[in-house]
Protein backbone atom coordinates (compact mmCIF):
# COMPACT_ATOMS: atom_id res chain seq x y z
CA UNK A 1 0.00 0.00 0.00
CA UNK A 2 3.19 2.50 0.72
CA UNK A 3 4.10 1.94 -2.83
CA UNK A 4 1.10 2.60 -4.59
CA UNK A 5 0.28 5.69 -2.35
CA UNK A 6 3.98 6.76 -3.12
CA UNK A 7 2.72 5.90 -6.58
CA UNK A 8 -0.36 8.29 -6.61
CA UNK A 9 1.92 11.12 -5.52
CA UNK A 10 4.42 10.99 -7.87
CA UNK A 11 1.65 11.16 -10.58
CA UNK A 12 -0.03 14.21 -8.89
CA UNK A 13 3.37 15.59 -8.88
CA UNK A 14 3.84 15.05 -12.14
CA UNK A 15 0.75 16.45 -14.04
CA UNK A 16 1.44 20.03 -12.06
CA UNK A 17 4.74 20.75 -12.47
CA UNK A 18 5.10 22.81 -15.55
CA UNK A 19 9.24 22.10 -15.26
CA UNK A 20 9.96 19.72 -17.71
CA UNK A 21 13.29 18.50 -16.65
CA UNK A 22 11.43 17.27 -13.43
CA UNK A 23 8.84 15.59 -15.09
CA UNK A 24 11.57 13.64 -16.73
CA UNK A 25 12.88 12.84 -13.25
CA UNK A 26 9.73 12.18 -11.53
CA UNK A 27 8.83 9.90 -14.68
CA UNK A 28 11.86 7.80 -14.32
CA UNK A 29 11.18 7.76 -10.37
CA UNK A 30 7.85 5.98 -11.30
CA UNK A 31 9.24 3.74 -13.03
CA UNK A 32 11.59 2.33 -10.18
CA UNK A 33 8.32 2.98 -7.96
CA UNK A 34 6.89 0.34 -10.47
CA UNK A 35 9.28 -2.02 -11.11
CA UNK A 36 9.86 -2.40 -7.12
CA UNK A 37 5.63 -3.19 -7.32
CA UNK A 38 6.61 -5.37 -9.91
CA UNK A 39 9.27 -7.72 -7.85
CA UNK A 40 6.63 -7.31 -4.96
CA UNK A 41 4.33 -9.25 -7.09
CA UNK A 42 7.40 -11.90 -8.02
CA UNK A 43 7.68 -10.49 -11.76
CA UNK A 44 11.12 -9.97 -11.23
CA UNK A 45 11.68 -10.11 -15.15
CA UNK A 46 9.25 -7.59 -15.70
CA UNK A 47 10.71 -5.52 -12.93
CA UNK A 48 14.19 -5.64 -14.72
CA UNK A 49 12.51 -4.52 -18.02
CA UNK A 50 10.70 -1.63 -16.73
CA UNK A 51 13.47 -0.59 -14.84
CA UNK A 52 15.61 -0.52 -17.77
CA UNK A 53 13.70 0.92 -19.86
CA UNK A 54 11.32 2.93 -18.21
CA UNK A 55 13.96 3.86 -16.02
CA UNK A 56 16.90 3.92 -17.97
CA UNK A 57 16.41 4.54 -21.75
CA UNK A 58 12.96 6.46 -21.38
CA UNK A 59 14.70 8.77 -19.50
CA UNK A 60 18.01 9.06 -21.44
CA UNK A 61 15.90 9.43 -24.28
CA UNK A 62 13.48 12.16 -22.60
CA UNK A 63 16.05 14.54 -21.48
CA UNK A 64 17.46 14.15 -25.18
CA UNK A 65 14.64 15.50 -26.40
CA UNK A 66 14.11 18.15 -23.62
CA UNK A 67 17.90 19.10 -25.26
CA UNK A 68 15.64 20.63 -27.98
CA UNK A 69 12.89 22.07 -26.22
CA UNK A 70 12.41 24.62 -23.53
CA UNK A 71 12.62 23.43 -19.96
CA UNK A 72 8.95 25.01 -18.91
CA UNK A 73 5.63 23.48 -20.22
CA UNK A 74 3.48 26.21 -21.69
CA UNK A 75 0.11 26.76 -19.61
CA UNK A 76 -2.56 25.83 -21.86
CA UNK A 77 -5.03 28.78 -23.68
CA UNK A 78 -7.95 26.57 -22.33
CA UNK A 79 -9.47 24.59 -19.78
CA UNK A 80 -8.56 21.09 -20.96
CA UNK A 81 -12.25 19.51 -20.07
CA UNK A 82 -12.67 17.53 -23.16
CA UNK A 83 -9.46 15.65 -22.44
CA UNK A 84 -10.21 15.51 -18.83
CA UNK A 85 -13.51 13.70 -19.37
CA UNK A 86 -11.91 11.40 -21.97
CA UNK A 87 -9.26 10.12 -19.35
CA UNK A 88 -11.86 9.77 -16.77
CA UNK A 89 -14.18 8.01 -19.13
CA UNK A 90 -11.77 5.48 -20.14
CA UNK A 91 -10.38 4.93 -16.59
CA UNK A 92 -14.09 4.11 -15.63
CA UNK A 93 -13.98 1.42 -18.33
CA UNK A 94 -10.93 -0.20 -17.30
CA UNK A 95 -12.23 -0.02 -13.55
CA UNK A 96 -15.51 -1.92 -14.94
CA UNK A 97 -13.81 -4.22 -16.86
CA UNK A 98 -11.31 -5.29 -13.86
CA UNK A 99 -15.02 -6.23 -12.23
CA UNK A 100 -15.21 -9.75 -13.72
CA UNK A 101 -11.50 -10.67 -13.19
CA UNK A 102 -10.47 -13.24 -10.87
CA UNK A 103 -9.00 -12.80 -7.68
CA UNK A 104 -5.48 -12.01 -7.58
CA UNK A 105 -3.33 -15.30 -7.17
CA UNK A 106 -6.79 -17.49 -7.72
CA UNK A 107 -5.68 -21.21 -8.23
CA UNK A 108 -9.04 -21.80 -10.55
CA UNK A 109 -8.12 -18.68 -12.60
CA UNK A 110 -8.53 -19.56 -15.89
CA UNK A 111 -4.95 -19.22 -17.02
CA UNK A 112 -4.15 -21.75 -13.99
CA UNK A 113 -6.20 -24.23 -15.76
CA UNK A 114 -5.11 -23.96 -19.55
CA UNK A 115 -2.07 -21.64 -20.45
CA UNK A 116 0.26 -22.55 -17.28
CA UNK A 117 0.22 -25.88 -17.78
CA UNK A 118 0.71 -26.32 -20.91
CA UNK A 119 3.92 -23.45 -21.03
CA UNK A 120 5.19 -25.78 -17.94
CA UNK A 121 4.65 -28.96 -19.77
CA UNK A 122 5.52 -28.19 -23.15
CA UNK A 123 8.47 -25.40 -23.35
CA UNK A 124 11.29 -27.19 -23.02
CA UNK A 125 10.42 -29.77 -25.28
CA UNK A 126 9.08 -27.19 -27.93
CA UNK A 127 11.27 -24.52 -27.58
CA UNK A 128 14.72 -26.52 -26.63
CA UNK A 129 14.96 -23.83 -23.93
CA UNK A 130 14.90 -25.32 -20.26
CA UNK A 131 13.90 -22.00 -18.41
CA UNK A 132 10.40 -21.17 -18.63
CA UNK A 133 10.11 -17.84 -18.28
CA UNK A 134 12.87 -16.83 -21.12
CA UNK A 135 10.94 -19.63 -23.63
CA UNK A 136 8.11 -17.43 -23.47
CA UNK A 137 9.46 -14.75 -23.75
CA UNK A 138 11.80 -15.63 -26.42
CA UNK A 139 10.18 -18.06 -28.17
CA UNK A 140 6.42 -17.92 -27.88
CA UNK A 141 6.12 -13.88 -27.65
CA UNK A 142 9.17 -13.68 -29.92
CA UNK A 143 7.56 -11.42 -32.17
CA UNK A 144 6.27 -8.75 -29.22
CA UNK A 145 9.80 -8.81 -27.84
CA UNK A 146 11.00 -7.90 -31.23
CA UNK A 147 8.32 -5.26 -31.51
CA UNK A 148 9.12 -3.89 -28.25
CA UNK A 149 12.86 -3.76 -28.96
CA UNK A 150 12.82 -2.34 -32.42
CA UNK A 151 10.54 0.90 -31.01
CA UNK A 152 12.86 1.64 -28.03
CA UNK A 153 15.43 0.91 -31.32
CA UNK A 154 13.44 3.34 -33.59
CA UNK A 155 13.20 6.25 -30.63
CA UNK A 156 16.80 6.15 -29.73
CA UNK A 157 18.03 6.73 -33.48
CA UNK A 158 15.26 9.63 -33.55
CA UNK A 159 16.51 10.96 -30.90
CA UNK A 160 20.20 10.52 -32.33
CA UNK A 161 19.38 12.10 -35.02
CA UNK A 162 17.57 15.27 -33.85
CA UNK A 163 20.63 15.82 -31.90
CA UNK A 164 23.17 15.94 -34.65
CA UNK A 165 20.50 17.79 -36.82
CA UNK A 166 20.99 20.80 -34.10
CA UNK A 167 24.93 20.29 -34.13
CA UNK A 168 25.13 20.93 -37.83
CA UNK A 169 23.17 24.65 -37.70
CA UNK A 170 24.72 25.64 -34.88
CA UNK A 171 27.79 25.99 -36.97
CA UNK A 172 26.62 27.34 -39.91
CA UNK A 173 24.78 29.94 -37.80
CA UNK A 174 21.51 29.79 -39.89
CA UNK A 175 17.99 28.50 -40.35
Amino acid sequence: MVLLAMLAVVTVAIALLRNLFAVVILGGVYSFLMATVLVALDAVDVAMTEASVGAGISTVLFLGALHLSKREEMKPLHKPLLPLLVVAATGAVLVYGTLGLPAFSDPDAPIHQHVAPRYIKDAPRETGVPNIVTAVLASYRGYDTLGETTVVFTAGIGVIALLRRVRRRKPGGGA
